[in-house]
């Protein structure tokens, strides 16, 4: 890291620092992740552990909320069913861009043991909402949802958020 007099040999006068917006904006949202929990099943008691003091979710940024309005994660913890569909996707809705959603589990990746005779399981929850990151296991340890967030902040590193804040910003479609 940089100290103080570093800076202030490159910047000539200290107390500028140069940066790309970008970055500026990629380091802010992938530091303070706020996820809609979104628990169903048997994973959401994993999801719960990993936000207890064992295993502390907060140590990465990431603080949960309860509204949609207020949340750029969601997870899908366990089985979604098809009348739990429009309200999966409603609540997606909800969410303001950039959306991020993480799918917990085999159920929620894939249907898990119901996803050859039961009728009423969604064989996928990305077949309902685009999913970023999948956390495989049935349920998942509290240290793979863990790693589902650390690869989620490998993805949100690399993105470009400024042209489309902007483009939706002024009304336009984003290039």
């Amino acid at each position: 890291m940089n100290t103080l007099s570093d800076l202030r040999e490159k910047t000539g006068q200290g107390g500028i620092i140069l940066a790309k917006a970008d970055e500026l904006l990629n380091w802010a949202r992938l530091s303070s992740m706020w996820p809609l929990s979104f628990g169903l099943a048997c994973c959401a008691i994993e999801m719960m552990g990993s936000y207890a003091s064992g295993y502390d979710l907060d140590r990465f940024g990431v603080i949960p909320r309860a509204s949609p309005r207020q949340a750029d994660v969601m997870i899908v913890a366990g089985t979604v069913t098809f009348k739990m569909a429009d309200r999966l996707r409603r609540l997606y809705d909800q969410m303001a861009e950039p959306r991020y959603v993480i799918s917990m589990g085999s159920c929620s990746n894939c249907g898990g043991p119901y996803w050859q005779h039961g009728y009423h399981v969604v064989k996928g929850v990305d077949r309902i909402v685009p999913v970023d990151v999948y956390v495989p296991g049935c349920p998942p340890r509290p240290e793979a949802l863990i790693g589902g967030f650390l690869k989620l902040q490998e993805k949100m590193r690399s993105e470009q958020p400024l042209p489309p804040l902007l483009a939706k910003a002024l009304g336009r479609k984003a290039v």
